[in-house]
């Protein structure tokens, strides 16, 4: 019986050792045109992508802009009240002294 055990283990070990070549076998490593295809959907990507991204930077940018200049027509709009409100205490400044000399 052990001649019969060991041709047995024997059977099951080259079995397992084949099935394991199929396996290693089966593995394909990446060829040029799996390669290719890759490089030619991530290229599509870019290419769908790209326009959105740089469209969203735009806009960003735009507004900073347009933040930057409407705070500075505040500030200008501001002076402005400013300037006007001394001018009319100098003109009234001036009509009251026009008035007493």
């Amino acid at each position: 019986m052990a001649p019969e055990r060991d041709e047995l283990y024997r059977s099951d070990k080259d079995e397992l050792l084949e099935a394991y070549r199929e396996y290693e076998e089966s593995r394909q490593k990446i060829g040029l045109r799996e390669l290719l295809l890759i490089l030619l959907v991530l290229i599509a990507l870019i290419a769908l992508f790209f326009p959105k991204i740089y469209i969203a930077n735009e806009i960003y940018y735009t507004s900073r802009t347009i933040n930057k200049l409407l705070d500075q027509y505040e500030i200008l709009k501001e002076e402005n009240r400013l300037l006007r409100q001394r001018l009319e205490q100098e003109r009234f400044k001036n009509q009251v002294l026009d008035t007493i000399f």
